[in-house]
């Protein structure tokens, strides 16, 4: 597998599209105070709001590897649709094996903010448990697409993560929103699913990556807001 291979945006055309799309009416709603007074509700600054977004969406982009396992064969250079979502397979030209990878957009960056969230609002308990309600319905819905890796469904993590923290703590619900949507997604969909990527024959099994990512990134937004 080629080091560029690791590097690469994990939805098509059409839906990174769309999320260039969103993020242009994020800015908008920034401009006019809509979702700057939502972020600041959860203690960032609004100022910070559009570089997090933007950080976040070319961080999609970057995989680091960790690890890797053996695989007969995989699949290379195409694209697959669940739930009506399209996500690239990046072509690969090495022996056969799946890179096991941390995404940076959809992974570290979403674990950092809901760290510091966590620690600022102090919501560990109502934290860990909104966190493990996303996880265990997300985990449920999880389905393993072949060349892919582990896909869930882009919209019901925010809702439920929403819905989650409306009932843990209704003051700091925005809050506790993004950290349940963002760390729930992470735990429920990748990483109590990695014993299921073998044999998918997904050249790259991304952490926030392909499947989470779009998910991820909804939910910086929607769950904030529906909070």
């Amino acid at each position: 597998m080629r080091p560029s291979s690791l590097h690469y945006f994990p939805l098509a055309s059409l839906f990174l599209l769309a999320l260039i799309v969103l993020l242009g009416l994020v800015i908008f709603l920034i401009q006019i105070g809509l979702l700057g007074y939502a972020y600041e509700k959860i203690g960032i600054r609004r100022e910070h709001v559009f570089a997090l977004l933007l950080f976040s969406l070319l961080g999609s982009y970057v995989n680091i590897p960790v690890a890797e396992m053996p695989e007969k064969e995989v699949l290379s250079g195409q694209e697959v649709n669940f739930f009506g979502v399209r996500h690239v397979i990046p072509v690969v030209e090495a022996c056969p094996r799946t890179v096991i990878a941390v995404n940076v957009g959809g992974a570290i960056l979403p674990t950092l903010l809901s760290l510091y969230l966590l620690v600022k609002n102090r919501l560990y308990g109502p934290g860990l448990l909104g966190v493990a309600i996303v996880a265990l319905a997300v985990h449920w819905m999880a389905y393993p697409v072949r060349g892919v890796g582990i896909a869930v469904p882009i919209f019901i993590p925010p809702l439920i993560a929403a819905l989650a923290a409306l009932l843990l703590s209704r003051p700091s619900a925005p809050a506790l929103a993004y950290i349940a949507g963002s760390l729930g997604t992470l735990i429920g969909g990748d990483l109590t699913n990695l014993d299921k990527i073998q044999g998918l024959g997904a050249p790259i099994a991304s952490i926030g990556g392909a499947g989470t990512f779009d998910g991820i990134f909804v939910t910086g937004i929607l769950a904030v807001l529906l909070a």
